[in-house]
C-alpha cells in the first residue's frame, strides 16, 4: 500500500521490490495512480487506486478495511506518510496478522516535504502501534526513527536495493539522448537526476556550473516539479540557456545516466541516495553533499563535496579535468543488488509470519 504512484523514489522501489519477490503481490494507491501504476501493471501486477479526494477522508479506512478483508491478505506491507496512517490501522481493523512498515524520507525537520509537527508525529505513532515492524532504508533513517519515538526493536534496517539491469551503461543510448537534446557527442555532461524540489538544491548546482559550461561542457537536468521555473530563471539570469538543459521527467534512467559523464547531488537532507547509487552503477564518477548509502564504503568513484557553490565549482572542474572513463564499484553490487535486498524484505514478512502462529 503506498499513498500514490507518480514517479518518484520510493514509488520505483517499490516497483524493483515487485518484481523481484518471491510472494504474489497487490499493490493499493490511495490516490494519483500514476505512471509508475502503468508501469506495475504492465509488469503484470494489479494497482486498485482507492480514489481518495482529500487527506481527512476517514471513510477511507472502511474501505480499506473490508477490501483487505475480502482479499484475505497475509501480509499488509505501507508505504508513505499517509498510506502509513491509513493503512495500518485498516489492516489491524481487518485482522491482518503481518503488517509492516517502510520508512523512506524521514529527515531531521520534515517527513516527506511534510514539517513534523505534534500533529503528525501523534498520527504516525499512534498508527505505529498497529505494525509489527518497521524498515529503516538505512542506519540515518532508523536514528531519527528511535529519536521520534519508534521502539527500536521493532526496526530493521533494510537497504533501498539498485536494479543493475535498469541502470546498466548503454552506448547506444548515449548518442541518441545527447543527439535529442542539441549534445555534441564530445562534450562533457554534468547531470542531476530527481524532481526539481527545493530540498535537492540544484541551484547551487548551476550557480557551481555557470563559469565552467561552454560548447564542450554541459548541464543536463533530468526531472520535473514545483522548482523549476525557479531553476529556469537562475539559469537565465547567469546567461547560461545555451548551454544548460532541461529533460524534463524521465522514464529511461538508464538512457539518461548514460548520457552523462559526472553526476552531481546536491540535497540538503537525504535519507538514503539511491540515485548516487544507480549513477555509480551506470559507471560514472559522482559527487554529492549528503548519501547514507555511501557510509562505510571506500571508492574514489564517488566523494562527498562542500554544499556551496565554490568550493563545489572546484571539484567539479577536477572532475572536468581529469574525464575519467567509466568503471565499477564491486562493493556497491554487492551491498545493495535487488534481489538480494528483496530477498531480506521477502524473509522479513516469513519470520513475522512464524511469530504470529
Amino acid at each position: 500500500m503506498i499513498t500514490g504512484l507518480g514517479v518518484g523514489g520510493a514509488e520505483l522501489q517499490l516497483r524493483s521490490v515487485l518484481q523481484h519477490t518471491r510472494h504474489d503481490s497487490d499493490v493499493v494507491a490511495l490516490y494519483n495512480p500514476g505512471d509508475v501504476a502503468s508501469m506495475i501493471r504492465s509488469d503484470g501486477v494489479r494497482v486498485r487506486d482507492l480514489g481518495m479526494t482529500s487527506n481527512t477522508q476517514l471513510s477511507a479506512v472502511l474501505r480499506l478495511r473490508e477490501l483487505i478483508r475480502d482479499e484475505r491478505y497475509d501480509v499488509v506491507h505501507t508505504h508513505l506518510y499517509r498510506a502509513c496512517v491509513y493503512g495500518r490501522l485498516a489492516a489491524r481493523l481487518a485482522g491482518t496478522k503481518v503488517v509492516v512498515t517502510t520508512e523512506h524520507s524521514i529527515g531531521e525537520t520534515h517527513l516527506e516535504r511534510r514539517r513534523m509537527t505534534l500533529g503528525v508525529r501523534a498520527l504516525y505513532l499512534g498508527t505505529d502501534l498497529c505494525s509489527d515492524a518497521t524498515i529503516a532504508v538505512s542506519d540515518t533513517v532508523a536514528t531519527r526513527l528511535v529519536n521520534w519515538g519508534v521502539r527500536p526493536r521493532k526496526i530493521t534496517v533494510i537497504p533501498n536495493g539498485v536494479d543493475f539491469g535498469r541502470v546498466r551503461f548503454d552506448a547506444e543510448a548515449r548518442g541518441r539522448v545527447r543527439a535529442e537534446h542539441g549534445i555534441p557527442p564530445d562534450a562533457f555532461v554534468v547531470g542531476v537526476l530527481g524532481r526539481l524540489d527545493p530540498n535537492k538544491r540544484f541551484n547551487l548546482v548551476i550557480d557551481a556550473m555557470a563559469p565552467l559550461v561552454d560548447q564542450r561542457t554541459k548541464l543536463l537536468l533530468v526531472g520535473d516539479g514545483a522548482d523549476r521555473e525557479r531553476l529556469e530563471k537562475l539559469v537565465r539570469a547567469h546567461g547560461i540557456s545555451d548551454h544548460v538543459v532541461f529533460a524534463g521527467e524521465r522514464h529511461d534512467v538508464a538512457a539518461m545516466l548514460s548520457s552523462l559523464d559526472l553526476f552531481v547531488a546536491s540535497s540538503a537532507q537525504e535519507t538514503f541516495g539511491l540515485s548516487v547509487l544507480e549513477a555509480l552503477a551506470n559507471g560514472m564518477p559522482a559527487l554529492y553533499t549528503t548519501c547514507p548509502a555511501m557510509d562505510g564504503i571506500d571508492t574514489d568513484r564517488a566523494r562527498q563535496v562542500p554544499g556551496d557553490p565554490e568550493r563545489m565549482r572546484a571539484e567539479i572542474a577536477r572532475e572536468i579535468s581529469e574525464r575519467r572513463p567509466r568503471a565499477d564499484v564491486p562493493e556497491i553490487r554487492r551491498r545493495y543488488g535487488i534481489e538480494a535486498v528483496t530477498g531480506r524484505i521477502d524473509d522479513l514478512y516469513a519470520r513475522l509470519g512464524e511469530a504470529q502462529r
